[in-house]
């Protein structure tokens, strides 16, 4: 996510002209829309956009069963 917010910036700086950007090769502002494809690749090849969902799904629902126990009042205290 932050290649695309990295390479958004780049495009809109140089469309404005803004600064130094505004003199910078158009490879040069594209490379983070490159990047962030080739890491959005390798997440879902590897599992590991998968597993963050899977951990996320956890946490909500042991969330959950805590605040289901607590309010039965039968979780125990650490």
């Amino acid at each position: 996510m932050w290649f695309l917010g990295l390479g958004l910036l780049g495009v809109a700086l140089k469309v404005l002209e803004v600064g130094v950007v505004a003199t910078w090769s158009w490879w040069v502002i594209l490379t983070p829309f490159a990047l962030a494809v080739a890491w959005w690749a390798w997440a879902d090849a590897s599992g590991y956009t998968k597993r963050k969902v899977i951990e996320r799904e956890n946490a909500r629902r042991q969330e959950r069963i805590d605040r289901q126990r607590s309010r039965l009042g039968t979780l125990r205290r650490k």
